[in-house]
Parts: C-alpha cells; structure tokens; sequence
C-alpha cells in the first residue's frame, strides 16, 4: 500500500488529506474527497464537479454546513478558515429553491427564491416578482398552528381550505391558471424590473397595467399573459372557508402568531426553511409609504386583502356598525371587480385620469406620505375652544360627565367651569404627548366618545371626552391624535385628518332606500356569510337561518348606499383607510416579563410607540413613544430588551415565548421606516436595516 494511502487514527492520511463527505442534493448521491485544510472552498466544488462527470449546469449550486446551518458562499476562504474538519457533513445544493407561498389574499403560489439570501433580500426579489413596491414593509411568517387541531391526523391539521383554489403562474404562460394540489408547475421568481423613475398607469377597474407599462414588469414572468392576476380581488366562495381557517381567541393567541416571524438577517435555510415548505408572505410594518393607486394596483389590492382577512377572521376588533360598512365595501369590491373583468377592455384613458383626480386626496399617510396643500396661516396655531363633557373614571364611582368649557392649545386641553372663566385658572389640565387615544363611537346611538389615557409617573390617567355631534367629534380627535405625537393643529396634516374622520363616519350612517334596498336584494346573491365575522352571525344564533341572512343582508345594502359610487380601486383605498382608523390597528403583541413584574404581560409595538398592556384585557397600562427613544440593546445571554429614554426610566422586559431578536426586529424596523423620504434615489439602504434590527448576536 502506498504511503499516502495510509489512514491515521485520527482520520487523516499520512500525506496530511484527510475525507471530506459530501451529499449531492440533486443526483441523491454521496462522494468523499481527499483533500487538505488549505483548499478553498471553490477548489473543493471544482473537484466535486470532476468527479461527479455529470454534465449539468452547476451555477446555482453552494455547499452547505449541515452541522453549523450555514452557507459556504465565501469560495475563497478556505476549510481551515470556516473550521471544517473530517467529521464535517456538507450537502453539495442548489441556492434556489421552491417555497409555497400563501399571498395576503390567502391565495398560494409557487416561487423559486434563493435559500442563500438573508431574507430581507430574498423578500425583496419576491416583491419585485410580483411587481409590490416598498418591499421593506413585507416580511415572511410561518403558518400559524390551531391548538384545537393538535390531536388530529397530520393531513387534517395542515388541511387550507383554499390551496386547492389558488393560482399558479408558469413560466412562458403567466395567463395559464393551473391550481395547487400536486403541482408540476411553478412560476420562477426572476427579479421585475420595476423603477420609480417609470410612471406606469393601471386599467382603473382591475388594475392590469395599460400598454405603455409593460416594461415595468421587467423579466418577471408576470409580464407576460395577464400581470394582473394579483390586482383582482378575489370575492371568498363559502362561509365554510372561514370557519375552517384559524382564528385568534385572544391577545395570548395573536401574540403566538408573532411568534413566527423570520429573521430578516438570516437565510431561510439558517431558519430550518426546507424545499416546498409553506410560508405566509405578509405586510409587517404597518407604515405604508407612498400608497399610490397609479403604481401600486397590485400592492394595494394585496394590502386590502390582508386587512378583508385581519377584519373576518377577528384579528382585530370593530363595532357593529363597522363591520356593516367593512361588509358594504366588500360587496361593492366584489361586485365591481366581476364586472370589470368582463368590460375592463372598454375602459378609456379619460376614465382613468379622472380617477388619478377624485383619488389625489386619497393616498394613505402615515408619518412621512403625502399631506394636505392646504398649509393655513403658519405665523398662528389654530385652537379648539367648546363645550365638551368630560369624565375621569375612579372606583366605586357612579358619577357621570360633567359639561366643562374646554380649550385645546398646543397640545393641551384645559377645562373651566364656564367660558366666562376661561381667563382664569383651570379646573383640570392634560397634556397630550404620548397618550393613548381611543374612539368610542356609535352612529346611531349618537354617541360620539375619546377615551384619553394619558402617562404620569406611575402610569397612566383615564379621562372621557365626549361630544355632541359628529364635526365636534372629528375636529377634536384630530386634534388628539397629533397632539399625542407631539404636533399641534398647525400641522398640515390637521385638516386631512379631520376630513378622513368624517368621512370614516359617514361610510357608518344607515340611510335605506327601500326600493334600491328590495331591488338590489332580488337581483343580487348577496351572501353575507362570507361578509360579516362569525362573531356577528352567533348573535342571532336563536333565530331562523333564512331570517338572519335577510336581515345581515339588508343591513349591508343599507350601508352600501354610502359606498355605491365609488370606483373599485377607490373603495379598495377606502377600506384601507377605514382599516387603518380602528383603534387596534397596527399593533404587534408579544407576551413579555418586565424588570420589576411579578407576572407575565402583553407588550404592544406600532409604527410609533410601545405599549405595556394587561394581557387578561388589553388595557394600555403605559406607552412609549419612539420619538422620545435615546437607544435600546439586548443582553443576548438572558434575552433582555433594555430602550432608554430622554426623560423617562429605562425599560428592560423579556420576552417569554418569542426570541428578542423578532421585538429588536420590530422596533429597529419601524425606526428604519420612519427615516423614509419622497426625495430619496429608489434602492434601500440595507447596511442601515440591519445596523438597526440585527444586534450584536
């Protein structure tokens, strides 16, 4: 036997090589080279692929350290850099993989995404495929699991009522539908070229790009057949359909949900991501910037989407009243979006002008969109002067509102016992900043409520105002809602912001017209099963089935008489809109232990502020604006969150069933998205996301 042919006890061979295993994925092969520490990984693929002899397109092709759940991509390093040794397993496999993803509107669809890429990068080639701008609010989630369903059979748990309805996209035919079940084919996610500096218009009713924008689509194998296929809503089958999907019980049970959100500095195959794993493609950062019905058809009907879901699957609470509008605007959506598919041909470039008009006050804001021209005298701050009642709730009390003069200045409210006193000194005074504003309004009682919870040393002061009509109503929650940011009714967006109030309000009025309300119900299928919550049908579980449906039923078209007019993306906007004024919107739960507790509690993240919360009832115990933040770190090795503040106590919590890298995630996400500018080139600043959101780990 030759020297070099001689195995030492310790793996190695006398000339110093020793075998290094390697698994081919794609040949389900094993092979072991001889080689040395010294060989760089490069090398070691290149002697692969001579031995394997198979003539094949290797390109896409990396290894993978199956013990240590990383990628070798750095060709130049060599083994003994990466610390591999003989007892080192790699996999010899392709980087680009297929991944089942359900879209918000609940649909699946087939993309081959790089396994390789952090997934912030990998979401990003996604959203370019499927033409979504701003791709830094949208972030992959694992499938949420029902605990009601743990000692079913495997197949029965992972049951999803509409992957048999969902379609899929292959390559040289994007207008071919073939559905998933088993699947043969898929749709290749080669990156859409899309760019700011184009101005693409969409068909007003189903939003597929008219003809000048065909170049927006790039590459991606949505520019080819019907790109629009991801514009148009898609109106729910069966009321079955909602009683099979999950649905969060209570603030533990969304908070659990948020469990499963993915790493964005991280590969999905660092995440245990395998082939033809499922994965929930989501918005995660309720900030949506630059919402713009010209260029964003696709993006706002996934954003609807996603919201229609979050309302009917009771992910986040709304009244009665609106649920009914909710209802109105689906149905309207619904109905216009059958239509269009059949008369969008006939569509002109007038019409879709005058809608860019009717809907250039219409783009979403929040903090950085688009903002009212209407700037007002800027040498003067506006101020609020009237009667209101005002309540400040205490134990064992059964008092009720008391009617003060009050006056809103800056960012403080001031309440005198009459306005002949109002020079004097006042009876009560709240400062706004940071507070808590929730609406409590009810249209038909006339009940137009603003429930204040506002932060002192040791924690925070209930009060209720409460008005008497609903244009005292609208101008004095705006005045809240910016005061609690810290801006006063000098700010320009004051006016916008009183004007979508009334306009939330008025979507709520019920005005029947009993004609239009019997004809609209005779010629129409209304089925307000797939419509309304369950939460809304248990009501009237006592009664009659035929009953109930009439009745759901007419209250819907009475509430669709406000709606009846709008356009198709215009009641998309709307809804969006209406989704966004609800008091829980927007906020990320996650059960934590704070420094100090003696229990666990719910701490609450939005696109401005933390909340602690009870977790038994949701109330707001304390809040945090992130304005008002100095820094935040995390102790890796007992996973605790501190965030400091400029003239507060710091605020140290664990996270007890989530890692703190998913909260770090969160709150260094939001402060990336506050830095956003119109006037910005298009391509993100990546280094800065994961400066802010990935941590020393």
């Amino acid at each position: 036997m030759a020297l070099d042919g001689i195995r030492m006890p310790d793996g190695c061979y006398a000339d110093g090589t020793w075998e290094l295993k390697m698994h081919v994925t794609d040949l389900h092969k094993d092979v072991s080279l001889r080689v040395t520490g010294e060989i760089h990984i490069g090398g070691v693929m290149l002697k692969l692929v001579e031995e394997l002899d198979v003539k094949k397109d290797w390109s896409d092709h990396a290894l993978w350290w199956e013990k240590k759940k990383t990628w070798l991509l750095k060709t130049h390093w060599t083994l003994d850099k990466y610390g591999i040794q003989a007892d080192a397993r790699l996999l010899f496999t392709p980087q680009h993989k297929l991944l089942r993803l359900q879209l918000p509107n609940m649909r699946h669809m087939r993309v081959k995404v790089n396994f390789s890429d952090r997934v912030f990068k990998a979401v990003s080639d996604i959203c370019k495929t499927f033409n979504i701008r701003h791709p830094e609010e949208v972030s992959l989630l694992r499938k949420p699991r029902d605990p009601k369903k743990k000692k079913k059979k495997l197949e029965e748990a992972e049951e999803d009522p509409l992957e048999l309805e969902g379609p899929l996209l292959t390559p040289g035919s994007a207008s071919e539908v073939i559905y998933i079940g088993p699947v043969k084919g898929s749709i290749y996610s080669s990156p859409g070229l899309y760019s700011k500096t184009m101005t693409p218009t969409y068909d007003s009713r189903d939003g597929s790009p008219l003809s000048p924008t065909t170049a927006w689509f790039g590459d991606s194998p949505l520019s080819e057949g019907n790109p629009s296929i991801l514009a148009v809503s898609q109106p729910i089958s069966s009321p079955d359909i909602l009683l099979k999907l999950y649905k969060p019980q209570s603030l533990l049970d969304k908070a659990k949900i948020n469990q499963g959100w993915l790493d964005s500095s991280r590969s999905l195959m660092e995440q245990e991501v395998k082939d033809n794993d499922v994965l929930l493609l989501r918005f995660k950062y309720h900030s949506f910037f630059d919402l713009n019905p010209k260029y964003d058809a696709i993006r706002v009907n996934q954003l609807y989407e996603q919201s229609k879901w979050a309302i009917l699957l009771e992910e986040i609470e709304c009244t009665e009243e609106e649920m009914m509008m909710f209802a109105a605007l689906q149905y309207h959506i619904n109905k216009l979006s059958i239509m269009s598919s059949d008369n969008h041909m006939n569509n002109s470039e007038k019409e879709v002008d005058e809608v860019d008009a009717a809907l250039s006050d219409l783009e979403i804001t929040l903090e950085g969109g688009k903002t009212s021209n209407t700037l007002g005298d800027i040498t003067s701050i506006p101020e609020l002067a009237d009667y209101v009642k005002v309540f400040k709730p205490k134990k064992l009390t059964l008092k009720g509102y008391k009617q003060y003069w009050c006056t809103f200045k800056d960012i403080t409210i001031s309440c005198y016992k009459s306005r002949e006193e109002a020079h004097g000194t006042p009876a009560h005074q709240m400062n706004l900043r940071g507070c808590e504003v929730t609406p409590d309004v009810n249209i038909s009682g006339q009940k137009f409520n603003i429930k204040l919870l506002i932060p002192v040393a040791d924690g925070m002061n209930e009060i209720w105002l409460r008005c008497d009509t609903e244009k005292q109503y609208a101008h004095w929650m705006a005045a809240c809602r910016l005061a609690s940011k810290g801006k006063t009714m000098a700010d320009s967006s004051y006016n916008l912001e009183v004007q979508n109030i009334l306009s939330f309000l008025k979507m709520q009025h019920m005005n029947p017209d009993p004609q239009f309300i019997a004809a609209e119900y005779i010629n129409t299928d209304i089925n307000p099963e797939c419509l309304v919550s369950p939460r809304y049908l248990k009501k009237y579980k006592n009664k009659q089935p035929g009953f109930v449906r009439d009745l759901i039923s007419t209250r819907i078209l009475e509430a669709h008489q406000n709606v009846a007019q709008m356009s198709l993306i215009e009641a998309k906007m709307r809804f969006i809109q209406a989704w966004q004024s609800l008091p829980e919107f927007g906020m990320t739960h996650f059960l934590a232990k704070f420094q100090g507790g003696k229990r666990d509690e719910l701490i609450g993240i939005t696109y401005n502020r933390l909340i602690r919360m009870d977790a038994s009832n949701g109330d707001a115990i304390k809040t945090w604006r992130f304005a008002n933040m100095k820094q935040w770190n995390v102790n890796w090795e007992i996973k605790m969150v501190t965030v400091e503040f400029a003239d507060e106590p710091s605020l140290s919590f664990i996270c007890t069933e989530v890692d703190c890298k998913v909260v770090h995630e969160f709150i260094g996400g939001y402060i990336f998205l506050s830095t956003r500018a119109k006037d910005q080139n298009e391509s993100l600043d990546e280094e800065m996301f994961f400066k802010l959101t990935s941590g020393w780990i």
